[in-house]
């Protein structure tokens, strides 16, 4: 049988620790953007008018002069957060059992420990997993239609477009692997540690269960608006909410009108009737 011998005086690769650094790193920004986004689409649960403004502030609407914004600026978000997105399943797929023996083995380990931590990150590997793919369709639909960010559009694509499985599935997915990944961050560097780190453990764990309920509440509650939406919506589908608000702006600006032409019909029979009469 062949033997390995490791060299005593061998330099330590410090790139296994650089790369599990940049994961970390890649995961708090995704996790905490991803937070930040769950409120920003929840918007849509006090209205139109609301989701409207979120997505114009994205697109530096008060910086035009027209008011319509700059959808490059959403592009380019989109682009950072897709890069990070990539960099970050890269880094986590080496961790991945690469076999279904290794798959197996790690079962086998989970059911003998019963070791709750080693269950949340079994959770993180298989939701990592479909985030890969549903994750990417989001993102590359976001970055190939940056201006179709409004009430409008985003009900269109969720209902009539037929995505509102994937967005369900991604939101579950999102909300699971974000939440444990920012506790398990929280337990690997000692953040937030105290003296009492059993207490703190299950302090954490406590807020990330929260957490989880709280996120994944606004965003199920937002995904059933967008849906009923998007059916009110079926007859119109293509139409953006900004042109939907300034043809009613333009009804509401004929009606006096028609209502002044009225009264001076009315002025001009009056002198012609009494006069007949």
């Amino acid at each position: 049988m062949d033997s390995y011998i490791i060299e005593s005086n061998k330099k330590k690769s410090r790139i296994p620790a650089r790369l599990d650094f940049a994961q970390s790193g890649t995961g708090l920004i995704l996790g905490l953007f991803m937070w930040v986004h769950m409120f920003l689409v929840g918007s849509i649960i006090l209205g139109k008018g609301s989701f409207n403004f979120v997505a114009k502030t994205m697109e530096l609407a008060f910086l035009s002069d027209t008011g319509h914004g700059f959808p490059i600026a959403v592009f380019f978000a989109v682009l950072t957060i897709f890069t990070l997105f990539i960099i970050h399943a890269l880094l986590g797929v080496r961790k991945f059992p690469i076999s279904w023996k290794q798959h197996q083995i790690i079962r086998d380990q989970m059911k003998m420990m019963k070791h709750t931590d080693t269950n949340l990150w079994y959770i993180q590997v298989v939701t990592g997993f479909i985030m890969f793919f549903a994750g990417s369709v989001h993102l590359y639909i976001m970055l190939t239609h940056p201006g179709s960010i409004d009430p409008y559009m985003s009900a269109d694509r969720i209902v009539s477009g037929h995505m509102w499985p994937l967005y369900l599935i991604l939101l579950i997915c999102v909300e699971l692997h974000g939440t444990i990944g920012l506790y398990r961050l929280c337990m690997k560097w000692g953040w937030f540690s105290g003296k009492d780190a059993k207490k703190s453990r299950q302090t954490l764990k406590k807020m990330k269960n929260k957490a989880t309920i709280f996120f994944l509440t606004i965003g199920i509650l937002a995904l059933f608006v967008f849906i009923v939406i998007g059916i009110k919506h079926r007859d119109r589908v293509g139409e953006k909410y900004s042109n939907h608000i300034a043809a009613v702006e333009q009804v509401q600006d004929d009606q006096p009108i028609q209502g002044k032409d009225q009264d001076q019909e009315i002025k001009i029979l009056q002198p012609a009737e009494a006069k007949h009469e």
